[in-house]
């Protein structure tokens, strides 16, 4: 089989970008994409960093993990495993992204954060600081997580959770199963497991506990 060049590379990732976020054919080109990218290598252009993308600083982008767009990695960033960054999305600081996360649109990660998994950011979503999105979680609009930058006190957001809107996650906040944060809504701390039904507004300590 005819090696793929970085220009090869390049037009069949302007070609799945072109398809919707989730369909069978995005999925079965980006697939095929990775498992022809070698394993050991670091920020190669073609295979790792595509189009108009940036890598820069101390940044790593390795194993199948894939930048694109006009999306930038720098300072001392990871990208690896099978994550995506596009867009004009930005990862940077001591981040990392990992598993088969997407930050896409113009989200960004900074600071301590993590995003693993099957995350999804996307719309201009943060999560900074020492914050964890993980699972199936996704957050999107103009949401933040964010936390002190300590791995004692951040809050995390994983499982099914989703927040959107401009709600904010912070403290030592616990977002899980099938949570819906939105609208306005402040979260400071408790823990959340969708059994309070959707959260639009107010700030709060935990379930029930105004801020």
């Amino acid at each position: 089989m005819k090696k793929l060049s970085a220009s090869d590379r390049s037009s069949i990732i302007r070609l799945a970008s072109s398809l919707p976020v989730g369909s069978p054919e995005r999925k079965a080109i980006l697939a095929g994409l990775k498992s022809a990218a070698s394993g050991g290598e670091v920020n190669v252009p073609g295979k790792h960093i595509l189009e108009k993308a940036e890598v820069s600083g101390r940044a790593q982008v390795y194993d199948y993990a894939m930048v694109y767009g006009k999306a930038k990695v720098y300072d001392n960033a990871r990208v690896y495993g099978d994550a995506e960054v596009s867009g004009d999305a930005m990862v940077y600081e001591d981040a990392k992204v990992s598993g088969k996360a997407v930050v896409s649109d113009n989200a960004w990660v900074s600071g301590k954060a993590r995003v693993y998994d099957r995350a999804k950011l996307y719309g201009k979503a943060e999560v900074t600081d020492a914050a964890v999105v993980s699972g199936a979680a996704k957050v999107y609009d103009d949401a933040q997580v964010f936390g002190a930058a300590t791995v004692t006190n951040r809050a995390e957001v994983y499982d099914r959770a989703k927040v959107s809107g401009k709600a904010k996650i912070g403290g030592n906040a616990w977002v899980y199963g099938n949570a819906q944060i939105g609208g306005t809504a402040v979260i400071l701390g408790g823990v959340w497991d969708g059994s309070e039904g959707p959260i639009m507004e107010g700030r709060w300590k935990a379930p029930g506990v105004p801020a």
